[in-house]
């Protein structure tokens, strides 16, 4: 999954940021998971970028919700 930028994020419907959110939370999760167990990730900066992403995910959502 490629990182979203602020205007391909506003220019999805809800339903797709709530299924991205989720796919992204899950990779970071794996991702998380390898690095705990002593694992190398394949893309040490991958982490960063998924948090990033879904924060800015998620500050989308609480703009709009305060519409």
């Amino acid at each position: 999954m490629a990182i979203l930028h602020t205007q391909e994020i506003r220019d999805m419907t809800a339903a797709e940021r709530e299924s991205e959110l989720a796919e992204l939370e899950t990779e970071l999760l794996n991702e998380k998971a390898v690095k705990a167990a002593g694992g190398m990730p394949e893309n040490p900066g991958r982490i960063k970028e998924l948090r990033r992403t879904i924060a800015r995910i998620k500050t989308i959502q609480n703009e709009e919700a305060e519409e």
